[in-house]
């Protein structure tokens, strides 16, 4: 008998990429808010990385790759399973229009507004180190457009993510539509603070 690569299979081994998502998706089930929180920071790390480079950055800021990879895997990946769990308890897991449509009214009226106020707040006195009278003009005069663009786009997004996609994959879907969108937040904040330079 010719030697079977060990697989135990008929076949080829899995290339690296299917075992690297197996793992993955081991990791995701033994450990589900180590998992998102380690995939948050990563994808944040992955938008910041792209926003410095869409905005003309040479070379890429450490320390604000570094912090921005913080918020992702502190506050955003356990936001998010939480969350995600929190409004799945609340509606029985059901998937039918009437409740996704209030999981994504309600997740548009609480999270929504205070992630992308967090962001703005963060992005300013954190990364940017700027004084917080000055970051707190700039995002009174920020967040409106801002949260206004994230009510014709996140929607979208939740309604999607509410109606077809299983819970434990939510927050890495999430994730990975948030890291587009800080890439957006990022240019548009970048963009405010060269004009005010």
């Amino acid at each position: 008998m010719a030697g079977g690569g060990g697989d135990g299979g008929g076949g080829g081994r899995d290339s690296l990429p299917r075992r690297a998502w197996k793992q993955y998706l081991l990791q995701l089930q033994l450990h589900p808010l180590r998992t998102k929180m380690i995939t948050a920071g990563c994808l944040a790390g992955v938008s910041d990385s792209v926003a410095q480079k869409l905005s003309g950055y040479q070379t890429i800021g450490k320390r604000r790759l570094l912090l921005k990879m913080m918020l992702g895997f502190a506050y955003g990946g356990p936001f998010g399973h939480f969350m995600h769990k929190l409004l799945d308890y609340l509606f029985k897991g059901k998937k039918d229009t009437k409740n996704v449509a209030k999981k994504v009214l309600l997740e548009q009226i609480t999270s929504s507004p205070w992630n992308n106020l967090l962001f703005l707040f963060y992005y300013g006195y954190v990364v940017e180190k700027r004084p917080f009278k000055e970051v707190k003009a700039r995002v009174r005069k920020q967040y409106p457009s801002v949260q206004l663009s994230a009510w014709m786009f996140w929607p979208i997004i939740g309604w999607i993510n509410h109606q077809y996609v299983p819970l434990q994959f939510r927050v890495i879907v999430h994730s990975f539509v948030a890291c587009c969108w800080g890439i957006f937040l990022n240019l548009r904040a970048r963009a405010t603070s060269l004009k005010q330079s």
